[in-house]
């Protein structure tokens, strides 16, 4: 009768330890391991964020791997990734293949206002640029621009501006924004084209050295010269102005949802500002006297 007895409760505690293996491997927002797909223009605030929710979540493992705007998009199509970050505005035809492709409603978790800004080299006797030397420039065959490459959020999001389609511009090519920086002033009649988040982190080293390479130019639009300030980019009058937003295929709430809600809290937000780019959702800081 005893020897029955143990045998029942050593089967009771094997069914326990497998259900407690089973729990332990299921997915969940505070353990776990997760790809982020970024452009190069925006790796900065998105590793911020990474290293940010693995301090809070030790369990967790986010490996954020560099990749083309579009390229990065096709992928979290196809399963190939489970979240991505985008700045340009989807077509109607996109956000219909991803809602079909993914079945989750286009829900964009945006998080932060980032800018598309030209630099010029440092003795350059440029001030600023207008859109209109913007337009026809990108429309010249002497490809005065430059930018990280095709398929990526820079041209992307110019395009966009521009209502053009990225195939119609000219331009001139050098692979990353950093490079552009570095090599810019081997062309002195040329202007880069680079992400403002490559050198947004106001106190580090990297930054201010690459920032000291270079001149920003002010955009003039309708009249009035802008630069990118955080109140201009707040309220959106920097002409080239971007939202960088979130996209997942997480249909639950696991690891890419509970960043993506990290990202977008008061936590997050303060990353966000760190890094030198405007928080998209900001909270008041309110003091009680008694």
């Amino acid at each position: 009768m005893r020897n029955s007895i143990k045998i029942v409760m050593l089967f009771y505690l094997c069914i326990i330890a497998i259900g407690c293996k089973k729990e332990d491997k299921s997915p969940s927002y505070h353990k776990g391991e997760m790809t982020i797909l970024t452009d190069e223009s925006f790796k900065s605030v998105t590793e911020a964020l990474a290293e940010g929710y693995m301090i809070n979540y030790p369990e967790t493992k986010i490996k954020v791997v560099t990749k083309k705007e579009d390229l990065g998009f096709l992928d979290l199509l196809h399963d190939k990734a489970r979240i991505v970050v985008m700045s340009r505005d989807l077509s109607p035809k996109e956000i219909r293949t991803y809602e079909e492709q993914v079945d989750l409603k286009f829900l964009p978790a945006k998080f932060a206002a980032d800018a598309v800004i030209f630099v010029a080299p440092k003795d350059s006797p440029k001030e600023s640029i207008s859109m209109q030397e913007i337009e026809e420039g990108m429309q010249s065959d002497d490809k005065k621009f430059i930018f990280d490459g095709t398929n990526a959020s820079n041209l992307n999001f110019v395009a966009q501006k521009l209502k053009k389609q990225p195939k119609d511009l000219k331009f001139s090519v050098i692979p990353g924004n950093k490079n552009i920086i570095e090599e810019l002033n081997k062309y002195p009649d040329k202007i880069g084209v680079i992400g403002l988040n490559t050198f947004s982190r106001p106190y580090d080293k990297e930054s201010e050295k690459l920032r000291d390479m270079v001149k920003i130019l002010p955009v003039e639009y309708k009249g009035k010269l802008y630069n990118t300030d955080f109140q201009n980019l707040r309220n959106m009058n920097y002409p080239f102005t971007r939202i960088l937003y979130f996209l997942t295929n997480e249909g639950n709430f696991n690891i890419a949802n509970g960043f993506i809600r990290y990202s977008c809290t008061q936590l997050g937000q303060m990353i966000v500002q760190k890094e030198g780019l405007q928080p998209y959702n900001i909270y008041r800081r309110e003091v009680q006297m008694r």
